[in-house]
Formats: C-alpha cells, structure tokens, sequence
C-alpha cells in the first residue's frame, strides 16, 4: 500500500507541475483540464476569504463531470431551501462541466485539484467544510485522508459501482479500499449497488439506499417544460413523431436505415413520420453526413435554427439539431424515443429523460452498463433493437397511433415515477452528518 500512495503522490506532483508551468493553450480537454489547475488553490483561497463565513455549516460538494453534476444538483438546490444560510462549495473535475457549474448555485466553485497532500490542505483550510461529498462514485484518497485526519466527515450520494468497474480491480481496490471503508455515509441507488459497494470496502453500518438523484432531476425538468415555447410550438405536428439523442454515426447508421423503411412503407406524405435528430456532437462535421443522406433519400429537411426561423421548414421529415442544451425539451414532442449510445462503444445515454415524458424509448445492444436501461426494458417501457430491420419494425409498431404505444409510453413514465424521491433521501443524510458535527 505504501508503494502505491508514494507512486501516487509522485504522479500528483507531476500533474501538478505541467499544469502550473507547462500546459500550453489549447482546445483539448486535456490540456485545457491541466491549465485550468494554473493558479487554483490561490482563487479558491480568494474566494474563500471574501465570501465564507465560518459560524455557518458548509457542505463541499464534487462531481467529476456533466453525469454527475446532475445528480448533485437537486440536492444542492433542495439544500438552499431548506437550510438558506448553510453554504455551498462545488467542484469538478473535466472542463465539460466547467459551465455547467454554475446551475448549481454555489458559494464557491472551480476545479478540483489533483490529489496531492498539500492541495488536499489547501482546499479545506480554505473552504473549512463541515462536510465532504463525493457523487456517484469517485473518491479522492489523500483527501479524504486529510478530511477524516480533520474529524470532517465524508460522503458518497448516489453511490454507483457498475458490475464490471474498473474499481474492482486489485490494483484500484489496493489504492481505494481506505479512502471507501473511512466514509461515514454512502446513499447507494439499489441494493445491488449497495453489495458491490461493500465488498469494495464501504462499511455497512454507513451504507443505506437512497436512490438515483437523476430521476428527480429528470422529472422537475420534464413537468417544468413550457410547452407553448415558441421552439416547441413551430415543431409541433399532427405527425408521429421520432425524437432521437444523443446519437453516434453508429447509432445513426441503423436509425436513418430504418427510418427511410418506415417512411417507404408510410405511403402518405402527409401521415408519414417525421425525425428530430440531436447528436452526440451537433458540429458541422456530424451534422453535414445526415444532411446529405435527407437530401439523398429524397426527405425534405432542416437544421433547428432553419426551422425556428421558417414555420415552412419546421414541418419537414427531418429535422436536425445543431447546439447543445435542446434536446431535453424537444423530447416533449417525442410519440417514440431513440437514444444514441447503444451502437457506440460510450454507452448508452439517458433514458430516463425521454420515458419521463411518456415516450417508449428504443437503443441498441449496448446498454448493460445502464441500469436504468434495464429497469425500462423490464417494465415494458423499451425496446433494444439490433439491426436496421429490428429497429424499423419497433419504429412501425409504435409510431401507428394505437394501444401498443400508450401503454409503453406509460409504463416509462411509471417507471421513472417508481424512482422517485432519492433527493429527499439524500438531503436527510446530509443532514443528519452536518448535524452530528455542528
């Protein structure tokens, strides 16, 4: 073990040095995650100085990335109504969460350092925490060494260990199974997760399930959605509708082969299925192949910013989305659902988000790694399709107007209804450590 933390600790110190001295400018996320660091512990300790006040509890809240950032959010917002003068610290780890950062609300917030003694000590002499949180899986070992060393107690919410994680290596549980057994509190989603997290070292006097944040986070977006937008209201049709998100051009490959299927064997070009594709990565590069292949099979199509503009353009067959930050309300729109990622060696998407408007939701093989995925399927809300013909016969099936579409779509919305509540659960176990403290 001592191997370890000491080759640790050298790779921290290196990290360290390229991004305070090396790191160039750049686009990438890796060097934009090493730049970023440049300077971080002196603007924590800024901030600190001009905003924390220490007669109020505290609760450091981290979150690697976007995923995550989701299920602290709900917390973090149901916190700021029930305890107004406790105060908020959020961090995170990738720069593809650096602007979704600020929806949290948050006294405080920037990256988290790397995991290195001196910038562990840094950060709590700065931030003072009254407590430590970690989502959905990551733990920092040296700091949550140095919070324990300080008697602050650290927890894990939404507590997430896929069956086939790399943390159940021997090597990842020689170096994490301290940083997990010193938790004081763990909220897991399911008991399965509960188990896998215990043989990982969490201790079962800390561990209780809470559930998965996402779906509360999910639900209060899908039921806040203002249906008369004016986005929503030039895209809305009597048309069936296929919402697709989030897609690869490996998902797309067997989406838009399956889709002309339907449109082939729809006959009427007034009763045909229209198709609003968001991709993964809405660049010009992605878009410009699906734009081609519209054009090619002969579909009439536009972008998003086209059909906002244009009510003629908004009611072509296909519709492609071309930004960031749409596609949760254009579900709204969604009679059947298609998520990106099952054809895609990322994984599975959220599917949780179109099944939370009533929407069946078809995806390829690759969602084992999503327990959600599986839920669905098993409440009949889902279908996973193979190939372009499997998919164009799912399509068909629950496009036509019909029982075998309702009761899909209801059974997805069930299903994300069944989940509700783990923020409530979530909120009184931070509660309950803050207070134990104070």
């Amino acid at each position: 073990m001592l191997v370890t933390r000491v080759a640790t600790r050298i790779a921290t110190r290196i990290a360290t040095r390229i991004a305070t001295q090396l790191a160039p400018s750049s686009e990438s996320k890796f060097w934009r995650s090493l730049a970023a660091r440049r300077g971080l512990l002196e603007r924590v300790a800024d901030v600190s100085r001009a905003v924390r006040s220490p007669a109020q509890p505290l609760v450091w809240m981290h979150a690697p990335s976007v995923g995550e950032g989701l299920q602290a959010r709900p917390v973090a917002h149901r916190l700021r109504a029930v305890h107004p003068s406790w105060q908020l610290a959020y961090t995170y780890f990738s720069p593809s969460a650096e602007p979704f950062a600020a929806s949290i609300g948050a006294d405080i917030t920037d990256y988290l350092p790397f995991d290195g003694q001196r910038e562990a000590d840094a950060m709590l002499d700065a931030l003072q925490p009254s407590l430590l949180v970690f989502v959905k899986l990551d733990v920092w070992p040296t700091l949550v060494e140095r919070a324990t060393a300080r008697n602050i107690p650290v927890a894990l919410l939404s507590a997430t260990l896929a069956p086939r994680s790399g943390r159940t290596g021997p090597l990842a549980r020689l170096l994490l199974r301290d940083a997990y057994r010193a938790l004081q509190g763990v909220g897991a989603i399911d008991q399965a997760n509960a188990d896998r997290l215990l043989a990982l070292g969490v201790r079962p006097d800390v561990l209780e399930v809470t559930g998965d944040t996402r779906f509360d986070q999910v639900w209060a977006r899908a039921q806040g959605v203002d249906r008369q937008q004016p986005r929503l209201q030039a895209l809305a049709s009597s048309r069936p509708t296929l919402v697709a998100g989030s897609t690869w051009p490996t998902d797309e490959a067997v989406l838009l082969a399956a889709y002309a299927r339907v449109v082939q064997a729809s006959g009427d070009a007034q009763a045909r299925p229209r198709l609003i594709i968001a991709p993964h990565e809405p660049t010009a590069a992605h878009r410009a192949p699906i734009l081609d292949w519209a054009r090619s099979a002969r579909l009439s199509v536009a972008t998003l910013a086209e059909a906002e503009s244009d009510a003629a353009a908004a009611q072509r067959d296909v519709i492609v989305v071309d930004r960031v930050g749409v596609l949760g309300d254009l579900y709204a729109l969604a009679d059947v659902a298609f998520v990106g990622g099952g054809f895609h060696a990322a994984g599975l998407h959220s599917v949780i988000e179109p099944a939370a408007f009533g929407a069946p939701v078809l995806f390829g093989p690759g969602h084992d790694m999503s327990r959600e995925a599986g839920l669905l399927l098993a409440a009949g809300g889902a279908r996973v399709v193979r190939n372009a013909g499997e998919c164009s016969v799912a399509m068909r099936g629950w496009l036509a107007a019909g029982p075998a579409r309702e009761v899909a779509g209801a059974a997805a919305r069930l299903f994300v209804e069944s989940e509700l509540g783990a923020t409530e659960r979530s909120v009184r176990l931070v509660q309950r450590l803050v207070r134990e403290r104070i």
